[in-house]
């Protein structure tokens, strides 16, 4: 009986350990998430579209920084359901004691803990893609737009050239018909 409150103790304490952890990196992982959407936005102030025209994430390495981020979460909220899934496994094994509430409670909240973090990682991730696929589409219409500006500029001076020549040749009518009269 010994030897099982020992087991079971030393899964609770690797429990506590990745909570903490996880914890630490989800709060790393929003604030890496929310610093590209606040710094798109702070830099709009210099132009109104720069915020949908500068890319959420910059350069690779902040893409990596991303992705290896996630990828560390996700390992930890794995070895996080490995260790509740074993102190489930090992009190609801035969020959266990019986167990009391306070054991029971305490197995329900590891289980609640590793639900809330897993919901937050898959909420904060799945926002920073929304605006990350916000950006690069704000993007496209943007350098569409200005492609349409930059291509009616061409046109918008054709047509100022031909409404000069149309004006000389109306000029040089009228004065045609000056002289002939």
């Amino acid at each position: 009986m010994i030897c099982f409150y020992n087991f079971l103790e030393d899964l609770r304490k690797q429990a506590r350990q990745l909570e903490n952890e996880l914890d630490l990196k989800l709060v790393s992982f929003s604030k890496l998430c929310t610093s590209y959407s606040h710094s798109s936005a702070r830099d709009g102030g210099r132009d109104r579209y720069s915020s949908d025209t500068t890319p959420l994430l910059n350069g690779s390495s902040q893409d990596r920084m991303f992705e290896t981020m996630a990828i560390e979460i996700e390992q930890l909220l794995a070895r996080l359901t490995g260790v509740n899934d074993k102190m489930a496994e090992y009190t609801n094994s035969a020959g266990v004691p019986s167990l009391n509430a306070a054991l029971m409670h305490t197995l329900q909240r590891h289980r609640d803990i590793l639900q809330d973090y897993t919901h937050e990682f898959h909420k904060t991730k799945a926002n920073f893609m929304a605006v990350r696929e916000r950006e690069n589409l704000m993007g496209s219409v943007r350098k569409d737009i200005e492609s349409y500006k930059s291509g009616s500029g061409v046109n918008n001076r054709r047509t100022e050239l031909f409404l000069k020549e149309h004006d000389h040749l109306r000029n040089s009518d009228r004065l045609i018909e000056e002289t002939i009269r």
